[in-house]
């Protein structure tokens, strides 16, 4: 666990510029801050990276787990909930927060990008690694976004939308500059300002050439010629690099003092010592849950028990998304989330895990031209799964559930990737959901539309404030138009 950082919350409040209420290392999340130009990146660095995670954790999270069914809505104690995501009536306000919470907030990593100062080297290489990260999910949920002439403050306060692939593309050499940087090993070290890795460059040169692995995997599935000689070109870069094999962890010192929590935990379980109400709310879903018991596949899984709490009766049971509390298929009690995610007011938070790392590598050496065992990379993704949620594997991956068994292998790869981003970081099992059809999740029984959206629309925010250039949408473009790497 991370220490907590005091010195940069002290000196972050001398910049009242940047003072947002009262709120843990918060920062201005306006591009249009004239004074965050001017302060120096070891300042802005760890506020930066907490702040964009603070979104990415909770809303972002909460719909990837309703839409792949690993949550519901707790109808014995509340008379409905997730009614929008269950119809599917997507608009302009659907989830507007995963936009506004995460892109705006990425001018706070270009601050620091634009920062001309060769001490701050490595500050920079941060800073892009996280700015990509982040950024690929706009793209990937929304598809074009303004970037080439984004948070320049007042220079252009109505930036142009750039096409999705070109945005990809930017972004990969986001992390060959970064890499570049890092390698160069001319700046300081950011030290405790490095609220992920405190300061470990090796370990942030790892998560660039993961992040590099998503891009080009997610690419690899556009058909176009271009992309296919661009992905193949790529990869054979990446046969003698380091991926991940830990987990990419935030902590700027949680703790259970107010404003200073774990989003997640705030957000799903407590605030300030005080339980929430989504703590009773937010329940097992009950395909996720059938999964796990072996109703479905006839293994049981011990993740179950790290995922889920047992309801008051003792069993572990979901509820049925879109089903009513007369419904004779609901449970009398229900499980709500469990002690393998919801740990403490301190724990760690998780931008991407070990297992999510392995899943990676795993399709791209069974479709690709990655060098490594695809069964042996499925298997330790799996394996790292269990060990971060405190589960005991057993002779799980002997099941039917393991690799030898399955005869579509993509489809393994995918539905132990969903178990393993269960309440952790599901949008991106919803992400490669929408992109390979793996997992086959059921739809709510009130849903409106025959499939989940392929993506998200532009929310208001975009609507008001840069009408001249956001593209024209209607109601049913979430359905009918695609990301480019999935037309």
């Amino acid at each position: 666990m991370k220490k907590h950082i005091s010195k940069f919350i002290i000196a972050l409040g001398f910049i009242t510029v940047f003072s947002c209420g009262e709120e843990y290392l918060d920062i201005n999340d306006s591009p249009n801050s004239a004074t965050a130009s001017v302060v120096t990146p070891d300042l802005i660095l760890a506020g930066a990276l907490k702040r964009a995670y603070d979104g990415h954790s909770a809303t972002t999270n909460q719909l990837g787990n309703v839409f792949m069914y690993n949550w519901g809505a707790n109808i014995n104690s509340f008379s409905s909930g997730f009614v929008t995501e269950y119809s599917l009536d997507i608009d302009n306000t659907f989830y507007s927060t995963v936009w506004d919470n995460t892109y705006i907030r990425l001018a706070n990593f270009q601050n620091i990008i634009t920062n001309e100062d060769p001490a701050y080297s490595n500050h920079k290489a941060i800073a892009l690694i996280a700015k990509t990260f982040y950024m690929q999910y706009i793209v990937d949920l929304y598809g074009d976004a303004p970037y080439s002439q984004a948070w320049l403050g007042g220079a252009n306060l109505y930036p142009a939308y750039d096409d999705d692939l070109t945005i990809y593309r930017s972004l990969y050499s986001n992390l060959e500059e970064a890499i570049t940087l890092i390698n160069a090993s001319t700046g300081s070290n950011p030290g405790n300002a490095d609220i992920v890795f405190g300061g470990d460059m090796a370990q942030w040169e790892r998560f660039a050439n993961t992040l590099k692995l998503r891009l080009l995997v997610r690419e690899s599935d556009a058909t176009s010629a271009d992309s296919q000689t661009y992905v193949a070109s790529k990869m054979a870069t990446l046969n003698s690099v380091e991926f991940l094999t830990t987990d990419v962890t935030i902590n700027p010192g949680y703790e259970a003092t107010t404003d200073k929590q774990n989003p997640f935990w705030d957000r799903f379980f407590t605030t300030d010592g005080i339980a929430t109400t989504t703590r009773q709310f937010v329940v097992a879903g009950d395909y996720a849950m059938k999964y796990l018991n072996g109703s479905l596949t006839g293994v049981s899984d011990s993740r179950r028990e790290r995922l889920y709490a047992p309801a008051s009766d003792g069993s572990y049971s979901g509820v049925i998304q879109g089903a009513v509390s007369s419904d004779p298929t609901t449970p009398s009690a229900l499980s709500i989330l469990g002690p393998g995610i919801i740990i403490s007011a301190s724990q760690d938070g998780y931008m991407m895990t070990a297992s999510e790392s392995y899943f990676l590598q795993s399709e791209a050496a069974l479709n690709l031209s990655l060098t490594g065992d695809p069964k042996a990379l499925f298997e330790s993704g799996v394996e790292a799964s269990f060990t971060l949620l405190g589960a005991d594997i057993g002779n799980y991956l002997a099941s039917n559930q393991g690799w030898d068994a399955s005869t579509n292998k993509l489809e393994t790869i995918m539905t132990q990737k969903w178990l393993a981003t269960n309440g952790l970081n599901a949008i991106e099992s919803y992400i490669d959901y929408t992109r390979t059809g793996y997992p086959v999740i059921p739809l709510a029984t009130t849903a409106q539309q025959s499939t989940k959206p392929f993506r998200l629309l532009y929310p208001s925010s975009e609507l008001i404030g840069n009408s001249q250039n956001v593209p024209s949408q209607n109601t049913n473009s979430a359905y009918t138009t695609k990301v480019f790497w999935n037309e």
